[in-house]
């Protein structure tokens, strides 16, 4: 995990980085819908997300990740491109080429419950949930 300027480990990782950038494209695109995307990211774009997420990032870093993110939206466009119109979603990628009966089992209970014993090790517990500390501020 990386250190931000701080040295404490930053929470936020590549995840939420490229979540942050597709909520700002899918909100911030002045009107145009979620999948038009006008222009490409620039340097200034990628240090602004990186201060955002708490990274620290060397040049060579941030050039990759502005070509990497790039690229992404590239590969978004292109598919956002494709006319989907009228094709059913498949249950299974082999079923184009062949009949696919999928062996689903029963969704029933097949362990006793066991939650007292799983959370005796767990160090804060209330109303059978565990407690962690807060991360988000």
């Amino acid at each position: 995990m990386r250190q931000s300027r701080d040295n404490t480990p930053s929470p936020l990782t590549k995840p939420y980085l490229l979540g942050l950038i597709a909520h700002s494209f899918t909100y911030g695109s002045a009107g145009y819908p979620p999948h038009t995307f006008l222009m490409a990211l620039t340097p200034q774009d990628i240090d602004r997300l990186a201060k955002l997420a708490r990274l620290e990032l060397t040049g060579s870093e941030s050039e990759r990740m502005l070509t990497q993110l790039n690229g992404f939206f590239a590969t978004v466009d292109q598919m956002q491109a494709v006319n989907t119109e009228g094709i059913e979603p498949l249950t299974h990628p082999v079923a184009t080429i062949q009949s696919v009966a999928l062996r689903l089992r029963a969704d029933v209970a097949s362990e006793p419950n066991q939650r007292e014993a799983n959370q005796q090790s767990a160090p804060a517990v209330e109303r059978g949930l565990f407690l962690v500390p807060k991360v988000i501020e």
